[in-house]
C-alpha cells in the first residue's frame, strides 16, 4: 500500500450495515417474516433457514436481493415481501432493538476531529436511513448521506460516480461487501474491507486493507 497515497485522503465513503451497523439479529428476524408471508401466500415452501443463508442477503439492495434470490417471483410479491421486510427493520430501530459494532460512534468522531470528510453510502432505503440518522444522530459524523433508492438502487459504483464531482481530494472505500469493494475497481480508489460483517473471504481479498474492528481506523487513518 501506497502510505503517501493514504495520508493523501481527506474524504471516507462508508458502508453502513455490516460495517458500522450490526444489523444480523433485525435482518434475520424481517426476512424470516417476509417469508412466512410467501408461505402462507403459497408462493414459497416452508422451510428453516440457517443465520448465514440469510445474512448473505444483507449488502444488497433489495431490488438486487429479490432478483438473486427468487428471481421467478411474480414482481407484486417481490414488492409486498421487501415492503415487510423495511417496515420490520424500521419497527426494530424505533424500539431501539438496532445496534452499532463497539466503538463505531467513537470511531467516527475520531476521524471527524483529524479533520476527514465522512460520507454515508448504503445499499438501503431512504426510511430506514432516516431513521437510523435520528437514532443515533449520524449527521453529527457524516458531512453527507446517500443511500441507493434516492438513485432507483443503481449499483454503488454509479452513485459514486454521480456524486464524487462534489468531494475533490482523494477518497477511499470501507465496506464489507462487493457492492463496496467494486467502487475501488471502477474509480480506482483504495478500499478498506471490513471482515468482521458479512462479506465472504473471496469478497474481501478484493480489498486493499483489511480490519478486523472498526477501530482499527483509528490508528489507520
Amino acid at each position: 500500500m501506497d502510505k503517501a497515497r493514504l495520508k493523501a485522503i481527506r474524504t471516507l465513503i462508508f458502508d453502513y450495515d455490516g460495517t458500522l451497523h450490526d444489523s444480523r439479529q433485525n435482518y434475520i428476524a424481517a426476512f424470516k417474516r417476509a417469508y412466512r408471508y410467501l408461505v402462507a401466500h403459497q408462493k414459497a415452501k416452508p422451510r428453516e433457514w440457517q443465520d448465514d443463508e440469510i445474512t448473505k442477503w444483507l449488502g444488497y439492495s433489495s431490488k438486487e436481493m429479490w432478483e438473486n434470490f427468487m428471481p421467478d417471483l411474480a414482481k407484486e410479491y417481490q414488492l409486498a415481501a421487501s415492503k415487510i421486510i423495511g417496515e420490520t427493520l424500521l419497527e426494530k430501530v424505533l424500539l431501539k432493538e438496532a445496534k452499532l459494532y463497539p466503538e463505531a460512534l467513537e470511531t467516527l468522531d475520531n476521524l471527524k476531529s483529524k479533520g476527514y470528510n465522512l460520507i454515508f453510502l448504503s445499499n438501503c432505503s431512504e426510511a430506514y436511513m432516516q431513521a437510523h440518522q435520528e437514532t443515533f444522530q449520524l449527521d453529527r459524523y457524516f458531512d453527507e448521506m446517500y443511500c441507493s433508492e434516492q438513485f432507483n438502487f443503481i449499483p454503488k459504483y454509479e452513485i459514486v460516480t454521480l456524486i464524487k464531482s462534489e468531494w475533490q481530494e482523494e477518497y477511499l472505500v470501507i465496506g464489507d461487501r462487493i457492492h463496496d469493494l467494486e467502487i475501488g475497481y471502477y474509480h480506482q480508489l483504495i478500499t478498506i474491507g471490513c471482515t468482521y460483517g458479512f462479506g465472504t473471504k473471496a469478497e474481501m481479498q478484493q480489498s486493499d486493507i483489511r480490519i478486523n474492528n472498526i477501530q482499527e481506523l483509528q490508528e489507520l487513518l
